[in-house]
């Protein structure tokens, strides 16, 4: 077995920008005479689709909504998020996607986004850092009905770069995800993927119980000893290594 590809969620991994969407689920609740997010049900969202999210908390306040509905209170958020990035004059990246991307295409491997934010979204962070070049597949929230922790959005990357890449024969196992909630590494997981879990929502100590390796920051990931463990036969990475 060896590592071919390195998927990405986005949320939380690559932009820092979970206290935005919070706060703007809570203006659309307010809007919609409900009562914003407790603090279980905020961490209940963290990882998972705009969507599913929505759901749960319509479901939690009585609400019955048809999609239509749906898709409009996700389309009015998308456009609060936009605003709210455009307010920004630097967008709040963590440190070290750039160093970590640059070393990915210096081994060859395929990069892709897998999330459950929607596409627009997506493409407008990447676009303004310049990072759009480096993500030719992106699954996102307009890809599946399904959030995670269910693995849909991995097993469709792998299907859609084996699609795009005719000679890549991609196995899940041959896939590295980087995720910073449970729900992520829990999708990652029943995809039959290694995960790699950054603490950048969640304490170290509570990704390092599910993900085969952790770190504090992109920074730490060692992508060499990553690739090594990698190469052995027979062998499944231990937790933390990294």
């Amino acid at each position: 077995m060896s590592l071919k590809a390195v998927l990405f969620d986005f949320n939380g991994v690559i932009i820092k920008d979970e206290p935005i969407h919070l706060t703007l689920i809570d203006e659309i609740l307010v809007q919609e005479n409900l009562q914003p997010q407790r603090l279980d049900e905020r961490q209940a969202c963290l990882g998972r689709s705009d969507r599913a999210c929505f759901q749960q908390l319509l479901k939690n306040r009585g609400r019955v909504v048809t999609e239509e509905y749906l898709t409009q209170l996700l389309t009015r958020k998308a456009q609060s998020y936009i605003l709210e990035l455009e307010k920004l004059d630097k967008l709040p990246l963590y440190s070290g996607i750039e160093d970590l991307i640059f070393q990915i295409r210096s081994q060859h491997l395929k990069l892709a986004i897998v999330s459950g934010a929607l596409r627009q979204e997506i493409e407008l962070v990447l676009k303004r850092a310049k990072l759009d070049d480096y993500f030719p597949l992106i699954i996102s929230g307009d890809d599946i009905t399904t959030s995670k922790p269910e693995p849909d959005g991995y097993l469709l990357a792998v299907e859609k770069l084996n699609k795009d890449y005719a000679d890549l024969n991609l196995q899940p196992q041959e896939c590295l995800a980087i995720e910073d909630t449970p729900a992520g590494i829990q999708a990652a997981k029943r995809a039959k993927m290694q995960v790699v879990g950054v603490a950048n929502t969640y304490p170290f100590h509570m990704l390092q119980r599910q993900a085969n390796w952790t770190v504090d920051y992109l920074t730490d990931l060692e992508l060499e000893r990553v690739q090594e463990i990698y190469g052995r036969k027979d062998i499944t990475p231990t937790v933390s290594e990294c």
